[in-house]
């Protein structure tokens, strides 16, 4: 099987492997006791909590949690007042504010261009006096687009809001704005386990707690944290950090050898950029994404978010940079990074390629 659905996920990193199989199978240990095995265990936690870090602001404190969902629901419900966001936020931040208009809290959703960038006057006018949270995602996980969010912080605090990032695609990747006062991030999307991410919280905000229980990260959230599944994050994040120059040329080769594969019956969906070249999103006209993913078995690639797949409905990120249904349906995704071979980004890119055209041929 060739991969190219990065955004969906990350192959797990040899090193967050290691740090993750001592807590595994070796001693037992929950590391909120106060015993010798739980402290080394939190003295483990602690090690991931500052390899984290490393990758994110100053100012500020990590507390961990069981994934970008999580922390993205935190970040939302646990804040007050009138929430602006975009409209080709991921589904964790789009369903989460729908939940709180639903309960009272008034929610502006902010367009995007046909580039899937927010507009910047829109912005201005939504974002005002009173308003309490403005939240964005910094890359597209369906399109790789990033949005101004260092922009959208300075309005917020402008107008006395809080900044709330979803890093979870550009976390170890690009450079997160200084100007946040909240960020999300996911372990599996950095080639570290499934299962946990984390939220940086700004010094000096104050959340109310998503989870009632122990308290036991202490900005309030509450559960039994997992050794494992923390040091196995550290561990990826302080790779990411260590090859961040490296990873970073290996996908814009992949990207050059990418683009210059596909003809000019194929576009990228939204802004050439600024984006990130790990992901591209196409798009061929007449082309039936569903037919070509049972064609071409061999190659993983998604025909939109992985959170929507298998829904039947077109993507919203793609209907909002104006796309039809139509459009929509023939685009695909496809992803790469630190353990994508040419060779194989070559013979996957030939196979799709190879199947569309025959779909061609065949109309």
């Amino acid at each position: 099987m060739i991969y190219l659905d990065y955004q969906a996920t990350t192959p797990l990193a040899p090193e967050a492997l290691e740090a993750m199989l001592p807590w595994l199978g070796g001693q037992p240990a929950n590391p909120h006791s106060a015993h010798r095995a739980g402290r080394a265990a939190r003295a483990a936690v602690e090690v991931a909590r500052e390899q984290v870090a490393a990758l994110l602001p100053t100012g500020g404190r990590v507390a961990f949690t069981g994934g970008a969902t999580e922390a993205l629901n935190w970040a939302i419900k646990g804040t007050t007042g009138p929430l602006v966001t975009i409209a080709t936020e991921h589904s964790a931040v789009l369903n989460t504010a729908r939940a709180e208009g639903q309960n009272g809290r008034r929610v502006t959703v902010l367009p995007v261009g046909g580039d899937g960038v927010v507009d910047e006057a829109g912005a201005a006018r939504a974002i005002v006096p009173g308003v309490g949270l403005v939240a964005a995602m910094l890359v597209n996980n369906e399109i790789g687009v990033i949005q101004p969010v260092a922009s959208l912080a300075q309005r917020a605090h402008a107008a006395g809001a809080l900044m709330l990032c979803d890093a979870v695609q550009g976390y170890g990747r690009v450079n997160i704005p200084a100007e946040c006062d909240l960020v999300a991030i996911s372990a599996h999307k950095i080639h570290g386990p499934i299962g946990i991410g984390a939220l940086w919280i700004r010094d000096g905000v104050e959340l109310a707690p998503l989870l009632h229980g122990g308290g036991q990260e202490a900005p309030g959230r509450s559960g039994t944290l997992s050794p494992a599944l923390c040091a196995g994050l550290g561990a990826a994040a302080a790779v990411m950090a260590a090859r961040r120059e490296e990873d970073a040329a290996h996908v814009e080769r992949l990207c050059a050898i990418a683009t210059a594969r596909l003809e000019n019956r194929w576009s990228i969906n939204g802004a050439q950029g600024p984006r990130y070249h790990g992901n591209l999103n196409l798009r061929r006209a007449g082309l039936d994404v569903g037919r070509l993913m049972s064609e071409v078995r061999n190659v993983a690639f998604s025909a939109g978010s992985a959170c929507a797949s298998g829904s039947g409905k077109p993507s919203h990120v793609l209907r909002a940079i104006g796309l039809t249904d139509s459009e929509a349906r023939s685009s695909l995704r496809v992803g790469f990074g630190r353990y994508t071979q040419e060779h194989d980004l070559i013979a996957g890119l030939d196979a799709i390629i190879a199947a569309a055209e025959s779909q061609g041929r065949a109309a």
